[in-house]
């Protein structure tokens, strides 16, 4: 399940950069060759920039590719790493089911109890602010599926 999840993951971050690309690429062209700018693109490039950010930090969750220091662990003996790597895992799982996914569900019925809209699209935008709750909800699985491979690997 977690290499079908990968794999969808990191096919939407692509098609979300390919969009904010072909995006910004016609911003240009209609900016300084025809002379009149388009507000859509504007919009439908940010948007893709906040989902294609989450949904990647989830990605570079489930793939651990996130920068980190090392220092700490390496000082540790084996045992003492894996649970300090364990520590890790549940700090980012608890991050991001309070942060992420409590505090996304509460914006997001916010942003629809007010009628937040985009400027030029006239999207609900809490339809944009879902990725948040949604990068939390697989930031946790991704966290919680690493804990479990850690305590296995401690315990062999």
């Amino acid at each position: 399940m977690r290499k079908t999840i990968d794999s969808i993951l990191g096919k939407i971050c692509l098609a979300l950069l390919t969009i904010m690309l072909f995006a910004v690429v016609w911003q240009v062209i209609a900016r300084f060759i025809l002379q009149s700018p388009s507000t859509i693109t504007d919009e439908i490039s940010s948007y893709s920039l906040i989902w294609v950010g989450l949904l990647g930090a989830a990605y570079a969750t489930g793939q651990h590719l996130h920068l980190a220091i090392d220092l700490l662990p390496e000082k540790l003996v084996e045992q003492n790493s894996k649970l300090f790597d364990g520590f890790v895992h549940l700090c980012v799982f608890a991050f991001s089911f309070f942060v992420m996914i409590f505090g996304g569900v509460r914006l997001c019925q916010l942003s629809f109890q007010f009628e937040q809209k985009s400027a030029s699209l006239g999207i609900p935008l809490g339809f944009v602010y879902l990725v948040v709750p949604l990068a939390g909800v697989l930031i946790c699985y991704f966290s919680i599926d690493s804990f479990f491979k850690t305590l296995k690997s401690s315990k062999a």
